[in-house]
């Protein structure tokens, strides 16, 4: 199976196409820039040198994955909205892969047989987190808490804590980078994944960006 994943959750904005089948199971077309804004601007590019690194036609894709959060509030819009409009004109199913599970297998892959916590710091004294076992079962739902609940959950987890939201809950020094969601993963993950509903952003709270009130237009 020939999938293109794609993420702009973070501060990248990655393409990948993956092939899963023919025993190959590996990524044979990839580009990830590390651009903080801009994604609407910058996918579609980013898709086509993927391809072309590839080698593959756009109509030879069988299923599109996207990270779907948490993450940037907009760029997760941009991506699962890029994914949706492949699926649709394509054919093929889409699948959506969270930034967390993305995360928690990365420290897989690094640390075999250990159970991950991953946490991001989503700012506003609130961390994004989820936990999984040894073999990538995750143990309970994404959520959003407060930075003193997610202290008492790391504290009594056993297995390795991962992510941007590490300093703010063993007081170690803050992250040299954001978080960031390797698109060989996403692709991998996604293409393991069982086709369900299509994927949508995964916001575990609303927009930083609200309308002014004072400033809103009254409808005739």
């Amino acid at each position: 199976m020939i999938v293109l994943a794609l993420d702009t959750a973070g501060v990248d904005c990655a393409a990948a196409v993956y092939d899963s089948g023919s025993g190959s199971d590996s990524v044979i077309g990839e580009v990830t820039e590390t651009i903080g804004r801009g994604h609407a601007e910058h996918l579609m590019d980013v898709v086509d040198r993927a391809l072309a690194k590839a080698n593959i036609a756009l109509a030879a894709i069988e299923r599109v994955v996207v990270t779907v959060g948490p993450g940037s509030f907009t760029g997760i819009r941009i991506g699962v909205a890029a994914a949706r409009g492949f699926a649709l004109s394509l054919s093929i199913p889409a699948v959506g892969v969270t930034t967390l599970e993305v995360m928690a297998a990365a420290v897989r892959e690094k640390h075999p047989g250990k159970a991950v916590l991953a946490a991001i710091d989503a700012k506003r004294e609130e961390i994004y987190l989820q936990s999984f076992d040894a073999a990538g079962v995750a143990l309970d739902e994404p959520r959003a808490v407060t930075v003193e609940e997610a202290r008492a959950i790391a504290g009594s987890f056993d297995g390795i804590v991962t992510g941007t939201a590490v300093a703010r809950l063993n007081d170690a020094p803050p992250p040299e980078r954001p978080d960031v969601f390797p698109i060989a993963l996403v692709a991998r993950l996604g293409a393991a994944k069982p086709v369900g509903e299509k994927p949508k952003p995964l916001y575990l709270r609303g927009p930083d960006a609200r309308p002014q009130a004072g400033y809103a237009v009254a409808r005739a």
